[in-house]
């Protein structure tokens, strides 16, 4: 049977480092935008269902316009979706699968919605399945421990059918996905070490959100929408995984796109005002002509005159107008040219000859270098 594997789609993910509220809201909707192409998907290749490993929602206190937009998306898949909740969505007290306005809206929008709350196995849509929900934002204990024993795997009868696990937390040799200015725990831990893997046929993970293979038969299916800045060369963010498993055969996985919004870094060294053009040559090349549909983490270093850091000050104006998101980490000196010194410091005024010395010597404190450069900048458009 084949069905498609997804996790952390995190409707309602609040976006706060954008600052645009205008831009936020794109962010917001382009991952139900994510659930709403997998309908392609699902058609073209024939997927039996879909299933989501948990963090569907951001929250259990997401308001209910995203719960609305969400399961309309989830109803427009017409196939099965199975769901376990996750750490953002956990399924305990207070949990939104708990709440009357989500119970009334998927009665009405997505019949074909499955949400599982307990540990036990579930016979249905070509397969038996093995949930490991979470109930808690913080859960301690393993949610696979209770799949321990190799005869749990012989529940269900059906011997014919595939056998596949789902859950959500970080495993022994993979760390949480968090970013650092996240600040997310992960969800927990678990111990794929510890199960017996010959009994079962795929296991389906979610909470890192790039694809990756945990093991021979386990993958994280990462996040549907990219939503947050590359962990590393082998990140894969914007994904969904095409799998087809048989009882006791190795399971065939394809990496399907489903993103739209990039998330870009970027490190330029500027060697005086000269070097600007090659950096924005650099940034077309990456960037195109899109506009908000890009988020880039831009790192600056070198140095720059006076002339040149106007230039570079226009250039970063029409990266945060053009970007969803920029993130700058601007660490360029100012050192005006001689040209620029000595326009500033031999003119006829000697109190704007020692205004403007004073200033240079305070560039160099980078402590006082914003304002000292905003002022020498000044200075020297007027003089100009």
């Amino acid at each position: 049977m084949k069905f498609l594997h997804t996790a952390d789609w995190q409707l309602g993910k609040p976006y706060g480092r954008i600052q645009d509220l205008d831009k936020r809201a794109r962010a917001r909707q382009e991952r139900v935008e994510a659930v709403r192409r997998m309908t392609a998907l699902v058609r073209e290749h024939e997927a039996s269902c879909v299933v989501v490993a948990g963090d569907l929602f951001d929250s259990s206190t997401v308001d209910k316009s995203t719960v609305s937009a969400g399961l309309s998306a989830i109803g427009g898949l017409e196939v099965p979706v199975l769901v376990i909740p996750g750490n953002h969505d956990h399924g305990g007290p207070g949990g939104i699968w708990e709440q009357d306005f989500f119970n009334r809206e998927r009665a009405s929008l997505a019949p074909n919605l499955t949400v599982w709350l307990e540990a036990k196995p579930v016979a249905a849509h070509g397969a038996i399945w093995f949930p490991c929900p979470l109930l808690r934002r913080q859960e301690q204990a393993d949610a696979t421990a209770w799949l321990r024993d190799p005869e749990v795997f012989a529940q269900g009868g059906a011997a014919h059918l595939p056998r596949v696990v789902v859950a959500h937390g970080s495993t022994m040799d993979f760390g949480s996905q968090a970013e650092a200015e996240d600040d997310e725990a992960a969800a927990t831990h678990l111990n794929l070490d510890r199960l017996p893997m010959e009994a079962c046929d795929y296991v389906a993970l979610g909470d890192w959100h790039g694809t990756k293979q945990a093991g021979p038969k386990a993958w994280y299916a990462g996040t549907p929408e990219p939503d947050r800045f590359p962990k590393g060369s082998d990140y894969a963010p914007g994904q969904v995984l095409l799998v087809e498993v048989e009882r006791r055969q190795a399971p065939r996985v394809t990496a399907l796109s489903t993103g739209r919004l990039a998330w870009h870094q970027r490190e330029h060294r500027l060697e005086g005002s000269e070097a600007l053009p090659e950096l924005e040559r650099e940034l077309t090349t990456q960037l195109g002509q899109r506009a908000q549909e890009d988020c880039l983490w831009l790192r600056l270093r070198g140095h720059v005159g006076l002339e040149g850091r106007k230039a570079l000050d226009s250039l970063l104006d029409t990266l945060k107008a053009r970007l969803l998101r920029l993130k700058l980490s601007d660490s360029v000196a100012l050192t005006p040219t001689d040209d620029e010194i000595a326009a500033l410091t031999t003119g006829e005024d000697p109190l704007i000859a020692s205004v403007a010395q004073h200033f240079i010597q305070l560039a160099q404190d980078p402590e006082q270098a914003a304002v000292a450069r905003a002022a020498l900048q000044e200075l020297h458009a007027q003089l100009r």
